[in-house]
């Protein structure tokens, strides 16, 4: 038997707290996720782009979308993390001889990628 049953209960009622609120203090220790959602861009054209830039489709101010490297012609893809923001968006490439083209009104809600083609049109997925 147990010489000072007050002591285990404390122990034991110390013991629960700590238990209770263990979760709530590693999910506040747990890295916060990065914004926006993940968006898939499919290069089918026949140049390298440079540069991507995305903006609300009500707004002209694109914001820059972090490519890494220039992404080849030639259908290769490379997912990218889009900025906060409404559902319509523009999408604005910068090709390796410098021209732009601007995809309007891409509902970044309801596709989950991009498809560049060759003849200017795009291909939401």
């Amino acid at each position: 038997m147990c010489k000072h049953p007050a002591r285990l209960v404390y122990a034991l009622t110390a013991l629960a707290l700590l238990a209770a609120t263990a979760p709530a203090v590693a999910a506040d220790r747990q890295p916060r996720e990065q914004p926006g959602r993940l968006f898939r861009i499919v290069n089918a054209t026949f140049d390298s782009v440079t540069a991507l830039e995305i903006a609300d489709d009500s707004t002209s101010s694109f914001q820059p979308i972090n490519l890494g490297e220039p992404l080849q012609g030639g259908l290769t893809s490379t997912t990218v993390r889009l900025p906060d923001g409404a559902c319509l968006r523009d999408v604005r490439a910068t090709f390796r001889d410098g021209r732009h083209e601007v995809y309007h009104a891409i509902d970044v809600c309801k596709s989950t990628g991009l498809r560049l083609s060759a003849h200017g049109l795009p291909a939401a997925h």
